[in-house]
C-alpha cells in the first residue's frame, strides 16, 4: 500500500506540467509547437532560453519535493526501504509528467524529472550524472544523446551502489524491486525518444544549444 502512496503522490506532482503552463501564459500551446513535446528542450526552441529554464526548474522540483516527502514520512516508519520508496515517487513522477491525464496523456520525455531525483537520490548522482549528461552532449550538441545516457548511467550506477551496500539496510529483495522498476522508467524513456533514436542512428537529429537558442516558431510537425 505503501508503494501505491508514493506512486500517486509522485503522480499528481508530475501531472503539473510546466512547459504548457508556461506557454499559455503568453497565449501558446507548446503541443502545437515544435516537436510538440511539452519538455525543457522544446520549450527553449519555441519559448526562448528563460522560459526553458524555467521548465527546467520547475520539473525538477516537481520529482525533488514528493521524494522529500516520501522520504520524511514513509522512510521514516521503514528506513530499510527508504531507497525504494524514492524510486516508487520518482516512477509515479514520470508517468505524471509523460501521460498527464488532463491533457489526454500528452506530456514531456521525463528527463528534468531525472535531474529532480539524481538530485535527491544520492549526492554521487549528482556529480555522475552532470558529466554524464554532459560530456555527449558538449561533443554533439545533442540533447536527445546526453538525455538517454542519463537515464542508462542512473541504472548503471544505482546496481553498483546497491550491491556495495550504498542502500543498506536494504535487503536484495528491496534492491531488486528498485533496480526493476528504475529499469522500467528507463525503457519507457529510450520509448519516449524512439524517434530521436532513429534520427541519431541516421545523422538526422536536430542538434540544440541550450545556452544560445533562439526562439523557433515553426509549427508543430513542420
Amino acid at each position: 500500500m505503501t508503494r501505491l502512496w508514493c506512486l500517486l503522490i509522485g503522480y499528481a506532482f508530475g501531472c503539473i506540467q510546466s512547459a504548457y503552463f508556461i506557454g499559455k501564459l503568453r497565449g501558446i500551446d507548446i503541443h502545437q509547437y515544435g516537436s510538440g513535446n511539452a519538455g525543457t528542450t522544446n520549450a527553449v526552441r519555441v519559448l526562448g532560453f528563460r522560459a526553458g529554464l524555467a521548465t527546467f526548474l520547475m520539473d525538477m522540483f516537481k520529482c525533488i519535493i514528493p521524494v522529500v516527502i516520501v522520504t520524511m514520512t514513509f522512510g521514516k516508519m521503514y528506513p530499510e526501504m527508504k531507497y525504494l520508496f524514492k524510486v516508487w515517487t520518482f516512477a509515479g513522477c514520470v508517468l505524471g509528467h509523460d501521460y498527464p491525464f488532463y491533457l489526454k496523456f500528452r506530456g514531456g520525455k521525463g528527463v528534468a524529472v531525472m535531474a529532480g531525483f539524481c538530485a535527491c537520490f544520492h549526492w554521487v548522482y549528482i556529480p555522475v550524472e552532470i558529466l554524464v549528461f554532459g560530456i555527449p552532449y558538449a561533443a554533439t550538441q545533442y540533447v536527445s544523446l546526453g538525455s538517454l545516457c542519463v537515464y542508462a548511467a542512473g541504472l548503471v550506477l544505482m546496481i553498483i551502489q546497491g550491491q556495495l551496500g550504498v542502500y543498506a539496510p536494504a535487503t536484495q529483495g528491496t534492491l531488486v524491486e528498485m533496480y526493476i522498476v528504475y529499469g522500467i522508467m528507463a525503457a519507457m524513456c529510450f520509448w519516449r525518444h524512439r524517434t530521436n533514436i532513429h534520427r541519431l542512428v541516421t545523422g538526422t537529429e536536430r542538434k540544440t544549444n541550450l545556452f544560445a537558442a533562439k526562439k523557433d516558431d515553426v509549427p508543430k510537425n513542420n
